[in-house]
């Protein structure tokens, strides 16, 4: 996350898919299924909804769609990087067994 910090603030749009990549594979790893409704429940459930809020944001900035504005890609930055607190949260608090190479 930390390697992203300068591109997110050069050029958030460009960086976006990237820090997509990099959360999808912590919450995978932390056990959270993200495409699977049926799975979705309790907590997990918010957190998979948060993920695929910023994750859809994301997927149409990089496809050029005209329907995002700075103001979405805010959003989405901003969701994932709840998202990565959260997660390294419960990973201090020994919740999680996964290792954070990636960041």
């Amino acid at each position: 996350m930390q390697a992203l910090e300068d591109q997110l603030s050069e050029n958030p749009a460009e960086a976006l898919p990237e820090l997509d990549g990099l959360i999808a594979r912590m919450l995978e790893e932390a056990g959270y299924v993200l495409d699977d409704p049926v799975v979705r429940a309790g907590e997990e459930r918010e957190i998979v909804t948060e993920y695929q809020a910023a994750h859809e944001i994301a997927v149409a900035s990089e496809a050029g769609s005209d329907q995002i504005s700075p103001g979405d890609v805010a959003a989405a930055i901003n969701g994932f990087r709840a998202l990565f607190d959260y997660i390294v949260a419960e990973r201090s608090a020994g919740d999680l067994s996964f290792k954070l190479d990636d960041e």
